[in-house]
């Protein structure tokens, strides 16, 4: 079993579509391990996404990220990382697969509905930004 973070964002939050996310998500599969809502402040926000951090569109992303809450997703299965990304699509909704989330739920490119990790390696390090080990469901029965 691997593990990825998954990131309902502030614009489907406000939609009131976190219900319909996290019911794809839990029906390709996944085990949710950890689930809360927060409200990034910009320092959290701009560490997360801290890789980006000399893109032009790095302050518009921390805007975005503070501008509501969101619901980071702390989710298990078998190559969760490649197959969540399959499952929330191509960045650009308008690039996205038929029945992804993001072709679904999404708005445009910037206000794409969720987030995933991108590697194995990101996982980790996503999931503990958000996330403690007691928090964690380690012993959860299946």
């Amino acid at each position: 079993m691997s593990r990825t973070l998954a990131i309902i964002k502030p614009d489907a939050v406000k939609k009131n579509l976190a219900g319909n996310i996290i019911t794809k998500i839990t029906e390709a599969g996944f085990k949710i391990k950890g689930l809360k809502m927060v409200r990034l402040t910009k320092d959290s926000a701009g560490g997360f996404y801290e890789v980006h951090k000399e893109r032009p569109f790095f302050g518009e992303l921390v805007e975005f990220m503070t501008s509501g809450p969101c619901i980071p997703i702390v989710l298990e299965k078998d190559n969760a990382v490649e197959d969540y990304r399959k499952l929330i699509g191509a960045t650009d909704p308008a690039q996205a697969a038929e029945g992804t989330i993001r072709k679904l739920y999404a708005g445009s490119k910037a206000e794409n509905a969720v987030h995933g990790s991108d590697s194995d390696e990101n996982a980790a390090i996503e999931i503990a930004h958000f996330f403690s080990r007691k928090e964690l469901l380690e012993n959860y029965a299946d």
